[in-house]
């Protein structure tokens, strides 16, 4: 019988907790690798992140990995994923295999059709025994997150890929996700027995995660602040005697160039939690941000420690080889060995996920296969100087025709809502034929957001446009053709945005204007809080079929001129 991995931490006292952390990891029993220092037990981790439900190889841009010099190479596929990983657990038998997060979620349609119980499956198999819990594991609730760890069939849908579905072997972690209460919602560390080695795993996810998950889905939930979750653990894990410890974090920065081992940082949340955090940590695994980078960043203590991410969907796997003291049994840091391994397809691909792999696509083909629409050029998410980009417009237009009851004047929409590109042959990176299928469409909007219209005063809606710019980071909304402004990239936070119109006329502040939006949004997403200002709302169709409803009436869509918004200097 499957020991439930996620539902009893939230009825138990942390020291409890505690125990039932180290008591439920299983051993991992191997000698050390030869020619190694005798003094020393050699643990290799392998960990990768933002899988999120990629079993087919991806396409496109999504696809491949900027390598040092600036050329690509194709990566990723979860049949070439697995036999990576068991190429590399051959090499050091004393091997450990982590995610950092967002294992699910934002999935292609032959994850996303069985609720991502095919990767789950996936993840089985390919032996991971720790992750931590990103952002994306929230999108269907805190329920749904349940059954994925322990569980049986979607109280609304049943078991639709296998049944029963087993759920995940591995454990899932959050130290700074908490009950209303203060009550811990999810196990903080994980330690797994490596041939006579304890090696602690703590888990945390993003502090801001509310601002990028619908409310609904995280109600009854407060998220903590990273390294005040890391530090305490830590000392918990020290207490207990668990000297080696590394930490899945899932929150990364960006990178402004560089191939997989390179550290061309945009400094962000990442890079200043793995200053304050503990001096005890010995290594951190990020994720997030779908970058590509291998760091050193000095601890608190002024100790050299190693910070990874490997970029997203099964293209890298990050891999760290720790030398512990079998003294001490704490790591050796300085012999430790990291690195960022491509995930290429020039090797066999693993039978058994191939076959999973299939079964996924097989059981998904008479709804992911059924043509939708089509277009003549490509609809690419990359954007224009500005930051609009041709899906973007292509989406933001589709759910203002599609809430058209509502009386809408525009429609806006946010980037990360827009997970895939549709792309037409002949392009640099074109791989369609001109026909959009339901499972393409389904990769661009997968989350099943609900349209609505609101309305807002010229005032706020030019409040909505400032909010793009934070300190931390800019976010260009997508708009539909009837609004255009202009804005000034020198300009202070909150005073960029100039020249608003919409169909043509200005924007007066004390006019109310019918904005349609999606429930993301709405409830104040990605830090848009003007928009939860909203009056006079109205629900509308799901964003998906307001782009399939889009698809279906314009066929042959050309991608559009970015002339929506100005960037000025």
């Amino acid at each position: 019988m499957k020991t439930a991995r996620f539902s009893r931490p939230a009825a138990l006292g942390t020291a409890v907790l505690a125990a039932a952390a180290v008591t439920a990891a299983p051993a991992v029993s191997a000698a050390p690798a030869a020619g190694t220092d005798p003094l020393t037990t050699q643990v290799r981790l392998i960990t990768f992140n933002d899988l999120h439900g990629n079993l087919e190889p991806p396409a496109g841009s999504s696809g491949r990995v900027t390598l040092p010099d600036g050329s690509a190479v194709d990566a990723g596929g979860a049949q070439f994923l697995a036999t990576h990983v068991a190429r590399l657990r051959g090499e050091v038998k004393n091997s450990l295999v982590l995610s950092a997060g967002d294992n699910v979620g934002a999935s292609p349609v032959n994850s996303a059709l069985f609720h991502d119980e095919p990767t789950i499956e996936f993840l089985n198999q390919l032996g991971v025994s720790t992750s931590v819990i990103g952002n994306h594991e929230f999108d269907e609730g805190f329920e749904e997150l349940r059954r994925m760890s322990d569980g049986g069939c979607h109280t609304a849908d049943g078991c639709q890929f296998r049944d029963p579905f087993p759920g995940a072997n591995f454990e899932q972690l959050g130290a700074n996700v908490t009950f209303t209460d203060g009550r811990p919602a999810l196990k903080p560390f994980d330690v797994q027995n490596v041939n006579g080695t304890r090696v602690g795993i703590i888990g945390a996810t993003l502090e801001e995660l509310p601002s990028v998950v619908a409310p609904g889905a995280i109600e009854g939930l407060e998220f903590g602040d990273e390294v005040e979750a890391i530090n305490r653990t830590s000392r918990m894990l020290d207490t207990m005697g668990v000297k080696a410890q590394v930490v899945l974090l899932h929150q990364g920065d960006g990178t402004e160039s560089g191939g997989p081992d390179e550290c061309n940082l945009t400094p962000g949340p990442a890079s200043a939690i793995a200053k304050a955090a503990s001096p005890n940590v010995d290594l951190i695994f990020t994720g997030h941000s779908h970058a590509q980078y291998k760091c050193t960043i000095d601890d608190p203590a002024g100790n050299p420690r190693q910070v990874l991410q490997g970029a997203s969907y099964g293209r890298l796997l990050s891999v760290a080889d720790l030398a512990i003291d079998r003294v001490s049994q704490d790591v050796v840091r300085s012999e430790t060995k990291a690195r960022n391994e491509i995930v290429t397809r020039d090797v066999p691909a693993d039978p058994t996920a191939q076959a999973l792999i299939d079964e996924a696509a097989t059981k998904a083909a008479p709804i992911a296969n059924r043509p939708v629409g089509s277009i003549t050029g490509d609809l690419p998410r990359a954007a224009a100087p500005s930051g609009e980009s041709p899906i973007g417009d292509v989406i933001a237009d589709a759910q203002f025709e599609a809430t058209a009851a509502n009386s809408p004047q525009i429609a806006i929409t946010n980037p990360g809502g827009i997970r895939a590109d549709l792309l037409f042959p002949g392009s640099p990176v074109g791989e369609g034929d001109g026909v959009v299928t339901y499972g393409e469409a389904f990769a661009v909007q997968p989350f099943g957001n609900i349209m609505q219209t609101m309305t807002l005063t010229g005032a706020q809606l030019k409040a909505v446009l400032e909010q793009q710019w934070t300190p931390e980071e800019t976010n260009i909304l997508q708009v539909s053709a009837g609004l255009h402004y202009s804005y000034s990239a020198g300009a202070p936070i909150g005073s960029k945005v100039t020249e608003i119109s919409i169909n043509g006329q200005p924007v007066d502040p004390n006019t109310p204007y019918r904005v349609s939006v999606n429930n993301f949004l709405a409830g104040g997403g990605d830090g848009f809080t003007e928009l939860t200002k909203g009056t006079d709302v109205v629900g509308g169709p799901v964003d998906l079929d307001a782009f399939l409803g889009y698809l279906n009436a314009h066929p042959g869509i050309t991608p559009p001129p970015a002339d929506r918004i100005t960037a000025l200097p």
